[in-house]
């Protein structure tokens, strides 16, 4: 099961994040954030403003500035909660993980006895054993047993999972539980590095680096406050000349109104929120720069089986061969399989009982079962009235046949030809070394797949399918699934061939995997998920990793990267429109007086110079926590082409972020006029 969504606001967070707004306040704290340091500033220059407006009038009404200085101070504080709010979510998921890292023992293998010690002494490359109802107490490779294993307190999801060792699926994470049998364990990191350690660590924020983008845009924005420093010094001279005075509260008010305030102070929050919807979807990335390079990916490179297909072949059909009767073909090829516990074995057997024939039992004494080897690459059952029957590939039961003397039938041959056609897996059945028939696998497309990737080509995703079936079956399935490319008989060399061609035409790549041979590929890519349940390799050579094992997740990874980027895109577009409206209520209420003509762009018709600056700031400061939700839960994204969804944003956020203060504005200035 996921982890239940819950509200934005729960109130332990918010009287928490109201605390850290005050704390928050510390100039050392601030100064990271350039924009929103100047209004600290300006904030502090406002309180001796409004002190010195006690004695002299010069600079307006007491009354007049200490509003000014409250209205800045409560913009800070209202900054502070975005992020602030922003880092209780990730703390409250912290806090969930951290009490599955209880300090465990650990049953340690020294020589040929256990020792117990804590989890805590537990050093890289020494080994533990884990038994039925055991936590495992850290992460590490199974180097010898199989196990049963509980991974709800890390995944969420209650369905135990099996894990192995000598394969893809031998890693195991720290306070997980076993469930069945004895596994015994490698050690594979040292004590505070466990990948457990690392998930508390970034959703509490304590890792997070900012990212290039938002880097990036700290430099522009923090470029823009230096123009309008710049914008507001020159007005100066500009008054004098014209006659106008122009009070301190004025000239700040000014100045926080037109520099980018709203992005500035929502800024933390959005990058912040971004990890956290990762983690909502059980994705824990290692930098914020993995999720937002998610979200600029051109190409996808997803495995066949478990991501495109449901993961095993399936019978569709039987076909016997000339001269061999349906039933007495359906038969043999259900006694080679009652007992083949396989998904392929199971699946003959449902399609036998439905085709009619029934009474077909497990192995009678006497009958000798004969499973499959990668070696003859054929299974079957030998019964006790000497019949042999044998299903398995085409050459290796044609090597059967022919070995005996008895001819392979052309007609099977060419439906041979035509069920691989047709992206099908053909297993040949043959009786006392005869050709029987053939059964017909297909690989089952997962439901709503097509309509996934479509919806990935709509943002301009190249999606490849990796797998290594031949030529002509994967040419069968990439175009029924709808994927853009495929490489077939894959092998790891080709997938990191594959990535770096793509990288060197300029585009961003991203891939999944989950076994060692996969870790040169993870690290090549742009975006490297590795599954949980693959090889330590794995995910030390990814930059995510998918606590659910699930393959298709790269799909909402790419999507929740993009949500992260339009959200930043919008609001900072809204940020920068709201600025018109703010010109237009405070320029003309400065010079109006001295120059009448400005009244022609008062198109507010604000009710007085106080009342227009007073609602121009108020309006800036509440506009934060109003885009508080909308900076924490994302813009709602649609896979629309680059093109339409610029125009798209314009239109609503750049547009809207014109109207909307207009309107704001104008609303306040007319209560305020009632005091001004």
């Amino acid at each position: 099961m996921k982890r239940q969504a819950t509200s934005l606001f729960q109130k332990q967070q918010v009287i928490d994040s109201l605390k850290q707004s005050f704390a928050k306040l510390n100039p050392a704290i601030m100064i990271k954030n350039p924009i929103m340091f100047t209004v600290e500033v300006s904030t502090i220059i406002m309180l001796f403003v409004s002190i010195y407006s006690l004695y002299s009038t010069s600079q307006g009404s007491f009354i007049y500035n200490t509003l000014v200085f409250i209205t800045l101070f409560v913009t800070l504080l209202f900054a502070n909660f975005a992020e602030a709010i922003a880092e209780a979510r990730g703390k409250a998921q912290a806090d969930s993980l951290r009490k599955t890292r209880e300090e465990t023992p650990a049953k340690l293998i020294v020589g040929n006895k256990c020792k117990t010690v804590s989890s805590s002494m537990l050093k890289k490359g020494d080994v533990f054993e884990c038994t039925v109802g055991d936590i495992i107490p850290s992460d590490g490779e199974i180097i010898d047993g199989l196990a049963s294993i509980d991974e709800s307190a890390i995944t969420g999801e209650s369905a135990p999972v099996i894990r192995e060792s000598g394969g893809d699926k031998s890693s195991v994470t720290g306070g997980t539980r076993v469930l069945s049998d004895t596994i015994r364990v490698k050690v594979t990191t040292q004590p505070g590095e466990s990948f457990l350690d690392k998930m508390i660590s970034l959703v509490e924020g304590a890792s997070r680096q900012k990212t290039p983008n938002e880097i990036a845009l700290t430099i522009l924005l923090a470029a823009f406050t230096l123009v309008f420093i710049i914008v507001c010094i020159t007005l100066k001279p500009f008054a004098d000349y014209t006659g106008t005075v122009i009070t301190i509260a004025s000239f700040i008010s000014l100045f926080v109104c037109l520099i980018p305030t709203t992005i500035g102070g929502l800024l933390s929050a959005i990058g912040i929120a971004g990890m956290d919807r990762a983690l909502r979807a059980n994705v824990i990335t290692k930098s914020g720069k993995a999720v937002e390079t998610a979200g600029d990916v051109d190409t996808l490179l997803l495995d066949k089986t478990g991501t495109i297909t449901i993961g095993n072949r399936k019978a569709t059909k039987f076909y016997p061969a000339p001269g061999v009767t349906n039933e007495t073909f359906v038969t043999a090829c259900m006694q080679s399989s009652v007992s083949d516990s396989t998904p392929e074995g199971k699946s003959i057997v449902e399609l036998g009982s439905k085709s009619g024939v029934k009474n077909v039992k497990v192995i009678n004494s006497g009958d000798v079962l004969i499973n499959f080897t990668a070696e003859t690459r054929s299974s079957g059952v030998n019964l006790k009235d000497g019949t042999e029957i044998r299903k398995g590939a085409y050459d290796a039961i044609r090597k059967i046949v022919e070995s005996a003397g008895n001819e392979f039938p052309k007609e099977t041959e060419n439906l041979i030809v035509q069920i691989s056609g047709n992206g099908g897996t053909p297993l040949v059945v043959c009786v006392n070394k005869s050709v029987a028939g053939v059964i017909e696998l297909q690989d089952i497309i997962k439901p709503g797949i097509h309509e996934r990737f479509e919806r990935l080509r709509k943002m301009g995703v190249k999606t490849v399918m990796v797998t290594g079936d031949n030529p002509l079956t994967a040419e069968y399935i990439a175009n029924i699934a709808g994927v853009d490319d495929f490489i077939a008989e894959a092998k790891p060399e080709d997938k990191m061939e594959y990535i770096k061609k793509e990288q060197m035409s300029g585009k961003l790549v991203a891939m999944m995997g989950d076994g060692t041979n996969d870790a040169p590929a993870l690290a090549q890519a742009n975006v490297g998920v590795a599954m949980n349940s693959g090889t330590q390799a794995a995910k030390e050579a990814g930059n995510m990793v998918d606590l659910d094992n699930d393959p298709t997740k790269l799909i909402e990874i790419v999507e929740i990267g993009k949500q992260l980027l339009m959200t930043r895109g919008t609001l900072t577009t809204f940020s920068i429109a709201n600025d018109v409206a703010k010109y237009f209520a405070i320029v003309p209420a400065l010079f109006m007086l001295s120059i009448p003509s400005l009244s022609a762009i008062n198109i507010m018709r604000l009710h007085s110079p106080e009342s227009a600056i007073l609602s121009a700031i108020i309006f800036n400061a509440l506009i934060i926590p109003i885009l508080i939700p909308l900076a924490l839960k994302g813009v709602s994204y649609k896979p629309i082409g680059a093109s339409a969804l610029l125009r798209r944003n314009l239109l609503i956020y750049g547009l809207g972020g014109v109207i909307v203060p207009f309107i704001g504005i104008k609303i306040l200035d007319m209560f305020i006029g009632l005091f001004f």
